[in-house]
């Protein structure tokens, strides 16, 4: 008995790290956003990756379940690069990062965010093209890219969004 007390001690300290780091899926993946921006307003301060979840960092939305629906950083002085990261936040509904100087390509992992109605880009520094990817969005009701230095055709995939709105 002596033996299995100890044992139990240890099977839930590693059971509450693995629930953790599960846990922290999306402030990981926050966090790897904020590691990519120049953050001269310091609206970024208070996203600390060892907080169990991002619901209570300033300029994040999240649902009653605790997982991020709304990342809204528009007109925020922010410079830097969107990371492949963002794909993870599966329940994320509003991305609004307009009117800042983020420059680099729009990351094709946007495409995995199925939940997303509205995705605000605009007058930015974007280059590249616009991922195909975006067409998965199809609960897309809002999409705005103007205003950045994005090349080529806008992907007929995006045609097919039958709720789009704003184009």
């Amino acid at each position: 008995m002596e033996r299995l007390i100890p044992v139990c001690l240890w099977l839930i300290l590693a059971l509450h790290l693995v629930l953790r780091v599960a846990g922290n899926a999306e402030g990981d993946a926050l966090n790897a956003l904020k590691n990519n921006l120049a953050d001269p307003n310091n609206l970024l301060q208070d996203w600390d990756p060892t907080h169990i979840n991002p619901c209570q960092w300033n300029n994040i939305t999240c649902n009653s379940e605790h997982s991020v629906t709304k990342i809204d950083l528009g007109n925020a002085n922010l410079s830097g690069k969107l990371v492949p990261d963002l794909g993870l936040l599966s329940n994320l509904q509003y991305l609004e990062l307009y009117s800042n100087n983020i420059s680099g390509e729009i990351p094709e992992e946007i495409g995995n965010l199925t939940n997303l109605v509205r995705l605000d880009l605009y007058l930015n520094v974007l280059t590249g093209h616009i991922p195909a990817t975006l067409g998965n969005l199809r609960k897309l009701r809002f999409l705005r890219l103007n205003n950045n230095s994005l090349t080529g055709q806008i992907p007929m995939a995006l045609t097919a969004i039958d709720t789009l709105q704003v184009l």
